[in-house]
């Protein structure tokens, strides 16, 4: 059941697992990614170049095959308009938990927003990750990504960690 004020994504929208072909869109929205963190705070997040897409696309590509990994996109009209990308990790030390999933991206195209792709997206990835055996699903947002946030939290995410960052030079 659907809450009235979650929007309801168009029903032409199918979400599956990427594929060689959908690289060039993954890496458009993947340098999108970029972009939007470089402008929420430009001392913490890399700042796009004239090579992102085509970074972004290489690297995505290369974790197709990975059976730890998981890239879905959501397709519209034969248009990559959104994705995630999320994968199966052991135990860290460093992050003080057991074996997780994590999503490490999700993106929707900006002019697709708003329409529960977003929300799609990941139901998706968490289904994927559950039959993969994650016990639990982390993340990261970015601390002025309130739309995210709010996501997330509708999607039953809590908040657990504070990344905080100081600059060294000056």
């Amino acid at each position: 059941m659907t809450d009235a004020s979650t929007p309801r994504a168009p029903s032409d929208i199918v979400v599956r697992p990427a594929t060689p072909a959908d690289v060039q869109g993954l890496g458009r929205l993947g340098a999108l990614l970029v972009n939007t963190h470089h402008d929420f705070d430009p001392k913490r997040f890399i700042p796009p170049t004239r090579q992102t897409a085509e970074g972004y696309a290489s690297f995505l590509g290369s974790q197709l095959d990975e059976s730890n990994v998981v890239v879905l996109v959501a397709v519209h009209d034969g248009d990559v308009i959104g994705y995630t990308f999320a994968g199966m990790e052991g135990r860290d030390w460093m992050s003080l938990r057991g074996p997780a999933g994590v999503l490490y991206d999700i993106i929707v195209d900006p002019e697709r927003r708003g329409r529960g792709v977003a929300r799609m997206l990941l139901d998706a990835t968490v289904a994927r990750l559950k039959s993969l055996g994650a016990p639990q699903i982390v993340l990261s947002t970015a601390e002025r990504n309130t739309s995210a946030q709010r996501l997330f939290a509708a999607a039953g995410f809590r908040p657990t960690m504070i990344e905080m960052t100081r600059e060294l030079d000056a």
